[in-house]
């Protein structure tokens, strides 16, 4: 069996693949694993651009173990299993008057995996899904089952962004919010307009987000439609606010009220190889600048839009907003295109602005930059070799890093 992610610029043969029904299964292969010598790693929705989920070894496939299993309306909580997609949360969830408090504009992932490895949605006020995990339940190394919640909160903030390097995580507890309905306004405006009014859109709404489009062609990469209006150095921006029960649902394009859900995804041709980084937000227009002037001494390279977004301070030991909220700056490069010198470009930039990345995408990490990024990455670490001696869970992306 070749594995491909939804990309199709990682793939590999996995010595031996397995897909259990239950955790007791889940237990018993890494136990069978463990005895064999064999690495074992977990495939999500194959959403990663990094190869995260490589394996020699075995590959555990857990969309079996899916669906929302418990809901409490009270304490605000959702129990999940980790092959339950983002959009399966979404009627369960209304059903009982609650909401994610948060997503980004993918809805197709498998929670853990959007949890593993930081996925988040935009807005100061709200953390990545992996800020609202609340408790998880991991099969160890040894095939035994950790159940993990704020009784040792180390524990469990190295677990909620862990990119697979616990173990397998067999359950989830969300903190959720009350259902809530989201009004849409997109429009187009000029950098230096967003700039000038930068902190009122980030600070003024509930989410802000934006594109910036180089080029005529840039938004046809993403789908997005500027209704004739010239695209060439604009900002496409979406602000989305709460809205009362009083204003009524409306369908108009780029002017959308509905229920959070339905507002919040995006549908994306999976044209584009992405890279991630996160900037402390107190330098969010500084390193945005640089970013505009370099992209544009970089075309056609750079034809991909700069997507901008901003997401709320966490405590994850291994999540870019460690106690910090941050901008988030996602630049692309073109399948089948020698995209790297662009990259490489970006990377040397944002490290000037002590950059921290998202795991699951394209990124050029080292072990000096992470342990000057993230101040608990050795308690990662640390915790990791504990659970983990011998490296089960690690590959050879992931080990020079975190062995």
């Amino acid at each position: 069996m070749t594995w491909t992610n939804w990309v199709g610029n990682q793939s590999f043969s996995p010595a031996s693949t397995a897909a259990p029904r239950d955790e007791d299964e889940v237990a018993g292969l890494v136990r069978q694993a463990a005895e064999r010598g064999q690495g074992v790693r977990v495939a999500g929705a194959g959403h990663s651009f990094t190869p995260v989920v490589r394996t020699d070894g075995l590959l555990l496939d857990l969309s079996a173990l899916r669906g929302v299993v418990g809901t409490d309306a009270a304490a605000k909580r959702a129990t999940a299993l980790p092959g339950t997609l983002i959009r399966d949360f979404y009627e369960p969830l209304w059903q009982v008057g609650l909401a994610l408090r948060n997503q980004g504009d993918i809805d197709t992932q498998q929670i853990a995996g959007a949890v593993a490895t930081g996925t988040h949605g935009s807005g100061t006020r709200y953390t990545s899904l992996s800020g609202v995990v609340r408790g998880v339940r991991l099969v160890t190394a040894t095939g035994d089952v950790r159940e993990i919640g704020g009784a040792d909160i180390d524990l469990l903030h190295a677990a909620q962004v862990s990119v697979g390097m616990l173990g397998v995580v067999t359950q989830l507890e969300l903190e959720v919010t009350d259902a809530y309905r989201l009004r849409e306004h997109v429009s187009l405006r000029a950098w230096d307009d967003v700039m000038e009014h930068w902190d009122e859109l980030v600070d003024g709404h509930r989410h802000f987000g934006m594109f910036w489009l180089p080029t005529e062609e840039s938004g046809a990469l993403y789908n997005l439609d500027g209704h004739g209006e010239r695209l060439a150095d604009q900002c496409y921006v979406k602000v989305y606010d709460e809205v009362g029960p009083d204003v009524p649902d409306d369908d108009t394009v780029g002017r959308r009220v509905d229920r959070c859900y339905r507002i919040f995804p995006m549908v994306y041709d999976p044209n584009f190889h992405e890279l991630e980084y996160f900037v402390a937000l107190d330098r969010a227009t500084e390193a945005l600048h640089a970013m505009r002037e370099l992209m544009q001494r970089s075309l056609p390279d750079s034809v991909y839009p700069l997507e901008v977004r901003t997401v709320g301070a966490d405590e994850a030991f291994l999540s870019p907003q460690f106690r910090t909220p941050t901008v988030v700056i996602s630049v692309s490069g073109t399948p089948g295109t020698d995209y790297w010198g662009y990259l490489r470009s970006v990377d040397a930039l944002l490290a000037g602005f002590d950059a921290r990345v998202h795991w699951g995408k394209l990124h050029f990490m080292t072990p000096e930059r992470l342990h000057e990024l993230y101040p608990r990455a050795d308690d990662f670490i640390a915790l990791r070799r504990e659970l983990d001696p011998q490296g089960m869970f690690l590959n050879d992306h992931l080990r020079p890093l975190f062995a």
